[in-house]
């Protein structure tokens, strides 16, 4: 049986009196590939960031990479993380420029300082530039990039330390129709790769799931409303529930579409 890189039992969170999450049992294994779905206010990103080792449970136990939140450093823990998110690219210089954004990943910092790196440290900078298609934008100011080149920036970045597991916060979000299919394209061609790690992916429509996604878990009010593998929880039954209104769903090639019913 395969190890699991990111086991949660009974985790709830509360902000402010809120309940976000509430009595969450998941497990990921190293070999799987899992999307998060549900609708705003589901609880989908709240849940990324206690895997990425950045917010703690209110209560339950979360056990990350052999460790467990509340009982290990997270600043030992986070680096084995990829994380990717709109909200850690705001944090990001606009003038930094692509391949000190990657780079500085080594690091877990955001900005070049001081830091001193070696030559294997940028050659596999470049590398994974070259993998997501981005070689041509090495020296370009990352401010200056288009949504779509930012998102690839961003993935590359989280891949850069070879990280344990990945975790990716709506990747697609904003993305025209041409960046968005070549950031899946991309995403399928890695997510198949068998040196891949773990790989969990919110985002808001099935339209938005690679090819080579393994599981789905399906979130309703901080609360799994299902988990398993994409069929069985991608049906029209299940999202229909979960987003309040009757869907149609179809899959052609391993994409999947949504719609409301006829």
């Amino acid at each position: 049986m395969a190890s699991s890189v990111l086991e949660l039992q009974s985790v709830s969170f509360v902000r402010d009196g809120k309940t976000i999450l509430d009595g969450i049992d998941w497990t990921v294994t190293g070999e799987q590939r899992w999307v998060v779905l549900g609708p705003n206010g589901a609880g989908k990103t709240t849940l990324l960031q206690i895997a990425a080792a950045l917010q703690h449970p209110s209560s339950g136990s979360a056990g990350i990479l052999d460790t467990t939140l509340g009982r290990t450093d997270v600043f030992e823990l986070r680096p084995r993380i990829g994380f990717a998110s709109s909200a850690l690219a705001k944090r990001i210089p606009a003038d930094e420029t692509v391949l000190n954004v990657v780079l500085t990943a080594a690091y877990s910092v955001t900005g070049r300082w001081t830091e001193r790196y070696e030559e294997i440290d940028v050659r596999r900078a470049q590398r994974v530039l070259q993998e997501w298609r981005l070689s041509h934008l090495e020296e370009r100011r990352f401010g200056t990039l288009s949504d779509g080149e930012q998102k690839r920036v961003q993935i590359a970045r989280a891949i850069m330390t070879d990280p344990e597991i990945l975790l990716l916060d709506e990747p697609a979000a904003s993305l025209d129709l041409g960046a968005r299919e070549e950031l899946l394209q991309l995403l399928s061609a890695y997510a198949s790769s068998a040196d891949a790690p773990a790989i969990v992916m919110v985002t808001h429509h099935v339209e938005e799931i690679p090819t080579g996604f393994t599981h789905a878990l399906l979130l309703a009010e901080g609360r799994i409303a299902a988990a398993g593998p994409l069929s069985e929880v991608l049906t029209a039954e299940r999202l229909s529930g979960a987003f309040g209104l009757e869907l149609e769903v179809t899959e052609q090639d391993g994409r999947f579409t949504a719609r409301a019913a006829r």
